[in-house]
């Protein structure tokens, strides 16, 4: 007996789902085929993908009977879909291709452990970022490996050198209406 006639073939079926029910939709089929012991060797949510869930099973029967009565399920897409396809959604990315100056970060790991944290700068080649802790009486800028911080939300893209002074200099009219403003009282 040869050793592929022990591996069963399998294919990746796209799930159609309500938007913003990927994750529920997947616990759900997954509950179900846990129940009633329906063989889904798969169940992949990516969270850059809206819309979709992906199934891999033998058969088209098998994804039926998985996702019958779903809700937030709105049926599958005929046709096939290749795990290179779906790869890029799923394979982990480098967190500096996450984290940008400004985001606000979770520390995971080291001394400074749970604390909350500014990103200053980011250092790609190194995979290194500098912080600054914003639980910290004072600024404490600190450099850590970027594997050891997690992004919280995504903060104003610093502005260019000319965006800063023009705003400095509209600052510095505005101040000067003012004072003009003001002169202008006292003369009358």
């Amino acid at each position: 007996m040869s050793s592929q006639a022990g591996t069963i073939k399998t294919r990746i079926f796209a799930i159609r789902t309500t938007a913003g029910q990927e994750q529920n939709v997947a616990l759900l089929i997954e509950r179900r085929c846990l129940a009633k012991n329906i063989r889904i060797r798969a169940i992949v949510s990516p969270s850059d993908v809206r819309g979709y869930v992906f199934l891999e099973a033998t058969g088209p029967n098998i994804v039926n009977i998985a996702i019958e009565d779903v809700k937030h399920v709105k049926g599958w897409v005929s046709g096939k879909v290749n795990f290179e396809d779906i790869y890029k959604f799923i394979k982990p990315r480098p967190v500096t291709e996450l984290v940008g100056v400004n985001d606000k970060v979770e520390i995971i790991a080291g001394p400074f452990k749970s604390m909350q944290a500014k990103v200053t700068r980011v250092d790609k080649a190194k995979s290194e970022v500098t912080l600054e802790l914003l639980e910290a009486p004072y600024t404490l800028p600190i450099t850590v490996h970027a594997e050891q911080v997690k992004l919280v939300s995504h903060g104003e893209p610093p502005k260019p050198e000319a965006e800063k002074e023009k705003a400095e200099l509209s600052e510095k009219e505005k101040k000067t209406d003012i004072f003009k403003a003001f002169g202008d009282l006292e003369e009358e």
